[in-house]
């Protein structure tokens, strides 16, 4: 391929990325915005997501193989869809307990949680960089959800704390099952969080606003989706975590445009170490990832 087309191909690449991140990034504004219960805004976020990304899915899908590629999820695509609902379900909820910035800086440690499960359960090593930085990270969590004793904001943090682990878990079970199509178990997921809104309860009644804002939550969920899957296939995966840590930045500000909100000062200093241990370690990935391609 021409150097020209393959500088084309990665600016391309963190254009979507980067796309992808502001999306992601919505969900905290979205989510606070909507007047209905977490379990209301799964069940409408599932159901607009699901389609798009069906649609996302099945166009890929004729486009690479003509239609012959098998959407078989089998018990690893299952397990990963349900996971991922479960995760889902603790993430919309955490918004609706704590700040924004909170959730948002505690789920930027999920590559650090990722790695330290993949070492228990697979024994996956687990490089001294990673630890510091989880180490570093560690802290700035404590510093957070120390300050929401007493305050009405504990619940929250712990539903982020346990949508991060969940999101960790995904991670690993995703370089696991290889041969899983994930996009389209991320399509089945958000079917799911739409089943279980609408059996436990009642996604129709909803104002006017609140469904027009639903409906965006669940066109931006899917186009977050879309536009990783297609961004993260054109540039390496250090540079595509790198660019996708920027969802942390994206989310506090659209905070503090749209809901004014400014969290506390305990929250700003345990992000800012959270931050600081995130860009360090995605960072140094990404010039040892860029050396070694020089240096190849």
């Amino acid at each position: 391929m021409p150097p020209s087309d393959t500088a084309a191909e990665r600016t391309l690449g963190i254009m979507l990325v980067s796309a992808s991140a502001a999306f992601f990034a919505l969900t905290g504004v979205l989510t606070k915005s909507i007047h209905a219960d977490p379990l209301t805004i799964t069940c409408w976020r599932g159901f607009v997501g699901s389609i798009l990304i069906t649609f996302y899915v099945l166009w890929r899908r004729r486009r690479r193989s003509g239609g012959r590629e098998s959407l078989r999820l089998g018990w690893r695509g299952w397990l990963l869809a349900v996971e991922g609902a479960l995760a889902s379900i603790a993430f919309i909820a955490a918004f609706k307990f704590t700040y924004v910035a909170n959730v948002a800086i505690i789920y930027a440690t999920a590559p650090f949680i990722a790695a330290l499960l993949a070492f228990i359960l697979v024994r996956e090593p687990f490089r001294m960089q990673t630890l510091a930085a989880a180490a570093v990270s560690l802290c700035g969590v404590a510093i957070m959800v120390g300050s929401g004793f007493g305050t009405g904001h504990l619940l929250g943090d712990g539903l982020a704390l346990l949508m991060t682990a969940g999101g960790a878990l995904y991670m690993i079970m995703v370089r696991a099952f290889r041969d899983t199509p994930v996009v389209w178990a991320g399509a089945v997921s958000a079917f799911l969080l739409f089943l279980l809104g609408w059996f436990v309860t009642d996604p129709l009644a909803v104002s006017a606003r609140d469904a027009m804002l639903l409906a965006t939550f669940g066109a931006t969920f899917a186009m977050a989706s879309i536009l990783w899957t297609e961004g993260s296939r054109l540039i390496p995966a250090p540079e595509s975590g790198l660019l996708g840590s920027a969802e942390v930045p994206f989310a506090i500000l659209f905070a503090f445009l749209f809901l004014a909100e400014i969290p506390p000062a305990a929250s700003m200093i345990g992000g800012a170490i959270v931050l600081c241990a995130v860009f360090a370690h995605a960072g140094r990935d990404w010039v040892l990832a860029r050396r070694s391609a020089i240096d190849g």
